[in-house]
């Protein structure tokens, strides 16, 4: 008998095995199997009785005739995935140690690949929000409103604070000025392009897909434009965000082909007072049908990542818990990107 979550998931568990050189190994599903000939990180399924890492520990040694130590196997991400009326959860660990070599013991093939390399590999979709989360941000940080120019017509204050954000560790950040438009907004994005270009981080304009498109950055949709869209509105190699609020946005999201999207409110915010929370449970929910990666925003910090992670986020989002107040000694520290506690 296998295990069953409380929302009637089959829960799996996987493992993120790496090499000396920083490689990580797949497996190969066989001929036979649901995504046959699709390549996953190594696993299966949890059985009635045993804990996530009880269960890892016994299909690697049967798969590839390893064994770890479970108690040193640290959570990655949960992912909630619904193929086609098949739930499951798939709850995936690092594992920095084991003992033998990895060798396909039931005729699979595998892969040793570089973490950058992993998108190029066809996967079933629980896996591909595993990529991301091993390979890209885990906190998505939103800019205030620049505020009034003639105040700091320089934007002097702003750049200033913008700047300790990447200090901090933030490498994907969204520019919000929805009160500049013309020259003032092209004059701030282009200067906050450059400073993300110095510490090698993801800029995003919100709203405006041609001046993203003319500075070679990305862009984040509202959920007011992807309504409008019927396609992807920048090339493949800029990126392109999108906010939901239900699965309704997810899907038309996941179907213009963005690289992520942000989900929220998790919980009540004084933004916006009037949104129904979706709560923790309402957020894995809403996201298990989809494969892209999803930020949880509304109300959280980067504290919350581990609560994040363990409902299937790619990370935390947030504008007022991540922004310098004018204390910059009261940042907080952002990692590139981040395991699950």
């Amino acid at each position: 008998m296998n295990e069953i979550d409380s929302d009637g998931r089959l829960r799996v568990a996987a493992g993120v095995l790496r090499n000396a050189r920083g490689a990580i190994l797949l497996t190969r599903r066989g001929d036979g199997r649901a995504f046959a000939g699709a390549w996953e990180f190594p696993g299966g399924k949890i059985e009635r009785g045993e804990t996530a890492a009880m269960a890892l520990a016994r299909e690697l040694n049967e798969e590839l005739g390893i064994a770890i130590a479970a108690d040193r196997i640290t959570p990655v991400i949960a992912v909630p995935c619904d193929h086609g009326g098949k739930r499951i959860l798939l709850e995936v660990y690092e594992v920095p140690t084991w003992r033998g070599t990895a060798r396909g013991r039931e005729g699979q093939a595998l892969a040793w690949t570089r973490p950058e390399r992993l998108a190029d590999y066809t996967m079933p979709p629980a896996d591909l929000p595993v990529v991301a989360a091993l390979t890209r941000p885990a906190c998505y940080v939103i800019s205030p409103d620049p505020g009034d120019p003639d105040d700091d017509p320089d934007f002097a204050d702003f750049l200033a604070r913008f700047e300790q954000v990447l200090a901090d560790g933030a490498r994907r950040v969204q520019l919000r000025a929805k009160r500049l438009d013309g020259d003032r907004l092209g004059l701030l994005a282009a200067r906050c392009l450059a400073r993300c270009r110095e510490f090698e981080a993801e800029l995003l304009i919100n709203g405006c897909p041609p001046l993203a498109r003319e500075l070679g950055c990305g862009v984040h949709l509202t959920s007011a434009q992807l309504r409008t869209l019927a396609d992807r509105p920048l090339e493949p190699d800029l990126p392109v965000a999108a906010s939901c609020h239900d699965a309704e946005e997810l899907a038309m999201a996941q179907t213009i082909g963005v690289d992520f999207a942000v989900l929220g409110p998790v919980r009540a915010t004084a933004s916006h007072p009037l949104a129904s929370p979706l709560g923790w449970g309402g957020f894995a929910r809403i996201r298990e049908p989809f494969a892209l990666p999803v930020y949880a925003l509304g109300g959280l910090g980067p504290e919350d990542l581990t609560a994040a992670r363990r409902h299937g986020a790619q990370g935390i989002a947030g504008i007022s818990r991540f922004w310098p107040s004018t204390d910059a000694t009261m940042a907080p520290r952002l990692d590139a990107t981040a395991r699950m506690p």
